[in-house]
């Protein structure tokens, strides 16, 4: 598998991430490793294994340990592009309280703080409408575990394709890791990427 990279130089690379390949140790670091031929390759932030697009990865301890922070740390923009179901407002922000069942590998949406419960926050605009589905542009502004995907699926705007949420089968989840933002770890530039939308169902609705 040859990997789309957009960006690299002693301290990062950006990539894109296919649909159904592991973020972490068993998938892309892995295959960069082999491709580019480096030496190392840190993981620093996560995507689902369904969900395919812009990633960053760290070639140093010391870059892995400052993205991390930052990653963590809310000092970075993530914005995605999804298809949901329903009737989706045309912008707004989504604020919960969420619990990851790990033995279950699924999140839910909670009344109450408790152990293991975290706050979850994003904004979210629709772009488009058509033949009964939604395009739309959403920012994180906390990374929970499936956050997207169960915060608008508990609002009856299940991700096209999320079978885990109640948004039935199709051959991919309709989440797309679009643009990504940071401060690099060593220069301190501030740099910005964008990854162009799949060629395939459900994207291809939106750009008849």
């Amino acid at each position: 598998m040859s990997l789309e990279i957009l960006y690299q130089d002693a301290q990062i690379l950006v990539c894109i991430k296919p649909a159904g390949v592991l973020s972490e140790e068993g998938g892309m670091p892995g295959l960069l490793r082999t491709q580019t031929g480096a030496r190392e390759i840190f993981c620093v932030h996560r995507l689902d294994r369904a969900v395919g697009g812009l990633m960053v990865y760290a070639k140093t301890k010391e870059a892995a340990a400052a993205l991390s922070s930052r990653f963590a740390g809310g000092q970075s923009g993530k914005r995605y592009l999804a298809v949901c179901q329903g009737d989706a407002p045309d912008a707004g922000e989504m604020r919960d309280l969420l619990f990851h069942d790990a033995s279950r590998n699924k999140s839910y949406v909670v009344k109450r703080m408790r152990k293991g419960v975290r706050e979850a926050v994003l904004r979210y605009e629709t772009l488009d409408r058509r033949d009964g589905l939604n395009l739309v542009k959403i920012e994180l502004l906390t990374g929970r575990s499936h956050q997207i995907r169960v915060q608008f699926a508990s609002r009856q705007l299940p991700l096209l394709g999320d079978r885990r949420y109640g948004g039935g089968a199709a051959d991919t989840l309709a989440l797309w890791s679009y643009e990504i933002s940071f401060l690099h770890p060593k220069s301190g530039e501030a740099l910005s990427f964008r990854a162009a939308l799949p060629d395939v169902f459900p994207w291809t609705v939106f750009s008849e």
